[in-house]
């Protein structure tokens, strides 16, 4: 189906939208994105930080003495965010979007991608720890173990599913030549 769809910030703009791909051309019934929303990463993290916090305020145990803690915690999750803000550029480059609710256009072999399948899950697993040991809190690191649970075991199997019907010739061997993490 081919709709049209006025810009609404620029009046006498249009722009044509071909939907007439469907479901059926991934050979699934599953819908044409990796995630539904109904786990999305970024709230999974953001979730576990926030009660990794309220169980710090609650009951404080901390990892090492600041003297160490604070400068490592700093640099981890410094490097966290180069590598976030790096995988996200490589993907806009690459002309996918960054979003899991929209169907991905490409798979991407360059930048961390090449040496992990997941940088921007890394990437913020790696905040998390970061920010555990610049706030020297048991309980912060402690709550990154489900986050990561989630993210093994629920969402990114149903992406690489989902990225193994729609790129069949090019996903499997990406699969098997680079790391889910690390």
């Amino acid at each position: 189906m081919v709709r049209v769809i006025a810009d609404v910030g620029r009046p006498g703009r249009h722009c044509v939208v071909d939907d007439s791909r469907d479901n059926r051309s991934l050979g699934t019934s599953g819908p044409d994105v990796a995630n539904l929303g109904l786990v999305r990463p970024p709230f999974v993290y953001l979730g576990s930080i926030a009660l990794g916090l309220v169980l710090h305020l609650l009951w404080p145990a901390r990892l090492v003495p600041p003297s160490v803690s604070t400068p490592v915690g700093a640099i981890v999750t410094v490097l966290a965010i180069a590598l976030f803000v790096s995988a996200v550029r490589i993907l806009r480059a690459a002309g996918t979007p960054v979003p899991g609710n929209r169907p991905t256009t490409t798979i991407v072999r360059t930048g961390p991608y090449r040496f992990s399948r997941n940088p921007i899950y890394l990437a913020f697993s790696l905040v998390q720890l970061g920010l555990s040991l610049w706030v020297n809190s048991l309980a912060l690191l402690t709550t990154l173990i489900p986050a990561v649970a989630i993210m093994w075991l629920v969402v990114i199997p149903r992406e690489e599913r989902y990225l193994e019907a729609r790129f069949p010739s090019e996903y499997s061997p990406y699969k098997a030549s680079v790391r889910r993490w690390l």
